[in-house]
């Protein structure tokens, strides 16, 4: 917990510390009469703090309310949790976990005694409070509230309602925040009007790979980018009807909406603004899969296109759900010759990657992959509801919103194209 004293006894100077994230600055306290002669002792000090009311101190933290945690080692919001607790977002204090599946009817379903295991521990650990439904918090305290919304795409418009009567001042919404455009639409009008920020999960718009790439390809005439997205499932029937299910809203708003956050960030895509798309058949596969429910679903498994823009822009998207761990991107020059490649994680964050797999051996392996990048995007936008500094490269609503729109544009013209 970090404070800030603010006291008619105290001013403040700053200094910088520097950390894996971003400048944080570090404050000094001292009385200005007696400080500079260094005379005042140990007992004065003392009782000046002592005299200090709750209401003279502000919190540097924002109170963090996740919403949907999932399971240990498997959901998204549990690793969220868990680069929170250990103390890698100094802004963020998950204060809230929200699970209403694991602690109501889910308790004892695959998954729920994992899961209230480890919520026990990290109830005895860091006093964070368990609750099964937004509905149940208490009134903000004294620190800003910011909620991450990470549950199903489906429940993400009623829970923001929810969110913004609970008393946040900032929702963090994960991709691709609603499961249609209306809806999204309907959600940022509402926040809009409760006078509430929406800032989204889009990680790959603060990556490493994603800037050296583009900031080469601008020194190359001609050049050509291509984002490439890789998941590890198991080639078969099961393990992809079973990711069709879970991720009913389609490949291009799951997997690869991160890359179409990417294009309509960058590089002007629009769907008013898409001159072409193109289908990469011979790369590219589109299957009707039975999930664990029965149900068939028609998705890709994997996936390459490229757009041509009105503007003159021309950027490339692949993404294979059995492709590996790894994500990268490329830059060819105009004769369509590969100049340069940077990878997802590069070999300094590979460290990192195996430090992490050694940690959590059982958890799914793209959160490591990704893992600084979940941690810049919390950190900035919990540091941003604190102090108001710009959350520099998280994208808005409004980025999703038109990305979300794109996928909605680009999932029927491209399963047509593989029919043909």
């Amino acid at each position: 917990m970090h404070a800030l004293v603010h006291s008619r006894h105290f001013h403040r100077s700053s200094c910088t510390t520097s950390n894996d994230n971003n400048d944080t600055p570090c404050y000094i306290t001292h009385t200005p009469s007696s400080l500079p002669q260094c005379l005042q002792t140990e007992m004065d000090l003392a009782a000046d703090f002592a005299a200090i009311s709750p209401s003279d101190v502000t919190q540097a933290q924002a109170e963090v309310v996740l919403v949907g945690c999932g399971a240990p080692n498997r959901g998204m919001g549990w690793y969220h949790a868990v680069q929170m607790l250990e103390g890698r977002c100094p802004s963020a204090s998950l204060d809230y976990v929200i699970e209403p599946w694991f602690l109501g009817p889910g308790a004892t379903s695959p998954g729920g005694p994992e899961f209230n295991e480890w919520a026990e521990s990290v109830k005895s650990q860091h006093q964070t409070t368990f609750l099964s439904s937004v509905s149940d918090l208490p009134p903000p305290q004294n620190k800003p509230r910011v909620a991450l919304i990470s549950g199903r795409t489906a429940d993400n418009p009623r829970l923001l309602g929810e969110c913004i009567d609970a008393g946040c001042k900032c929702i963090y919404l994960e991709k691709p925040g609603a499961p249609t455009v209306k809806e999204l639409q309907e959600m940022k009008a509402k926040a809009e009007e409760a006078g509430i920020e929406v800032l989204m999960g889009y990680n790959k718009n603060v990556c490493k790979y994603v800037r050296k790439t583009r900031e080469f390809a601008e020194t190359v005439p001609g050049s050509h980018v291509t984002f490439v997205s890789n998941n590890a499932y198991e080639n078969t029937p099961e393990s992809l009807g079973e990711c069709f299910e879970r991720n009913a809203e389609g490949m291009l708003k799951n997997m690869a909406i991160h890359e179409l956050a990417l294009l309509v960030s960058f590089y002007d895509v629009t769907v008013e603004n898409i001159e072409s798309v193109t289908a990469d058949k011979e790369f590219s596969s589109m299957q009707t899969l039975p999930g664990p429910s029965g149900k068939e679903f028609t998705d890709f498994d994997k996936i390459k296109f490229t757009i041509k823009t009105k503007t003159g822009k021309e950027v490339s998207v692949a993404a294979d759900r059995c492709g590996g761990t790894d994500s990268y991107a490329t830059v060819t020059d105009a004769t369509g010759k590969e100049v340069f490649r940077y990878w997802m994680p590069d070999e300094e964050d590979k460290v990192n990657v195996e430090m992490l797999k050694a940690k959590y051996p059982t958890a799914m392996p793209y959160f490591f992959t990704q893992d600084q990048d979940y941690v810049t995007v919390k950190e900035r936008v919990a540091k941003h509801t604190v102090t108001g500094d710009e959350a520099e490269g998280v994208a808005t609503i409004g980025i999703a919103l038109e990305t979300l729109r794109v996928a909605e544009y680009l999932t029927p013209t491209l399963m047509e194209q593989l029919s043909d």
